[in-house]
């Protein structure tokens, strides 16, 4: 067991000790480690996984304890984040888990901004049956990530009403309207200009049968796309120097604003836009994680199961698995023969009562090497 005190941890189980720090006291977090290895008589709280902890465990907040796995520690962690959660207080209504007084059956559902734990009834909308959702975001940190509702109504799930027409929504008051300036207006205008000389044009097709030169004539319908899928590389060049904000395009369609928690799919991470501007935001708002895909509680805990078997596979089996038929049949002999010669070795040791020293093995190793090189010399490399 390790003490994950030497840097931040990405995500990892913690836990924190009611005993060594009691409510009025300031909050601390353990690792896993020093849950069982310094506070395992203690009263602990499971604070399940949180992102970029560093174990607290002997530092200042702990008066009267030491860390036993790693007793030089800082005095305080900075970059620690810390919450009702500390003291085993979660939800907005700020109850334990389980809660003795609460006799209502009802999920709790961790927000991966904040990290606090919810009652589904306390969201503000009703959760998605179990499995018809992947994360949760509070009301509270919706109203921090306010740009995260332009994404809602095309990513979220259940919760949020879907977008139909901006006139079923002005009943509610919670439309926002993107009013058109002139020069947008200008630009309908004549965006919709061309599209009528287009409707003219389609009826001479005879006109389309090879590319106009022509600097002022429309481009004939389908040769674009054709040229595109031709000429990529071509067409990106040109287009390279201009930077797509996805985010800056949802919020010029009217959307759905509400005081409600929100449920999203598994991968709606990677529809968030990535764009200088958003990256920027991301950081300002401290939520940069959002667009890490290996940030999420699934991917730690696959990460758990796959190291798990990592462990549990046979050494020798991998080895002999990347072998061919004739290095494998080699292999296995080699290791019957020391299994047999070091057997009986030993059992001269058993049957006379006395220990094996260090230099007993080193002489049976030594003595095993110079049998094999002379059985190797034997061995005839050519047909007679």
């Amino acid at each position: 067991r390790v003490c994950l005190s030497q840097g931040a941890v990405k995500r990892q189980a913690l836990y924190a000790c009611g005993t060594c720090t009691p409510p009025g006291a300031e909050p601390a977090g353990i690792c896993l480690a020093c849950s069982y290895e310094c506070h395992g008589t203690h009263r602990l709280f499971e604070l399940y996984t949180k992102r970029n902890f560093r174990c607290d465990c002997g530092n200042s907040k702990f008066k009267n304890l030491q860390c036993k796995l790693l007793p030089e520690k800082g005095k305080v962690n900075s970059g620690n984040k810390y919450n009702d959660n500390f003291y085993g207080l979660y939800c907005t209504c700020k109850r334990p888990y389980p809660d003795p007084e609460d006799e209502i059956p009802d999920e709790m559902i961790q927000c991966i901004v904040c990290e606090d734990w919810f009652h589904g009834r306390h969201l503000g909308a009703v959760p998605p049956e179990s499995g018809d959702f992947h994360e949760m975001v509070c009301q509270a940190c919706m109203n921090h990530c306010h740009f995260l509702w332009a994404y809602a109504s095309q990513l979220a799930g259940k919760g949020i009403p879907p977008l139909t027409k901006a006139n079923s929504l002005e009943d509610e008051g919670i439309v926002l309207k993107v009013e058109e300036s002139e020069e947008q207006k200008k630009e309908i205008k004549k965006e919709s200009g061309v599209e009528h000389q287009n409707t003219k044009e389609e009826k001479q097709p005879e006109q389309f049968n090879e590319p106009s030169t022509s600097s002022g004539s429309a481009c004939p319908e389908g040769y674009c796309s054709k040229f595109l899928q031709k000429f990529p590389v071509a067409i990106a060049d040109t287009t390279s120097e201009f930077s797509f904000c996805k985010l800056k395009e949802l919020q010029s369609k009217p959307f759905v604003k509400k005081d409600t928690a929100t449920f999203w799919p598994s991968n709606w991470r990677s529809k968030l836009c990535t764009c200088e501007d958003c990256l920027k935001m991301y950081l300002e708002l401290e939520v940069q994680f959002l667009t890490d895909e290996c940030d999420t509680v699934l991917a730690y805990e696959n990460k758990g199961t796959s190291d798990q078997e990592t462990e549990r596979r046979d050494p020798l089996m991998d080895t002999l698995n990347s072998m061919n038929r004739v290095q494998q049949v080699e292999l296995i002999c080699e290791y019957n023969d020391l299994k047999t010669e070091l057997t009986d070795y030993l059992r001269r040791f058993a049957d006379e009562g006395t220990v094996v020293k260090r230099e007993d093995i080193q002489h049976f190793f030594e003595e095993f090497q110079s049998r094999k090189r002379r059985r190797t010399n034997r061995m005839q490399y050519y047909c007679s």
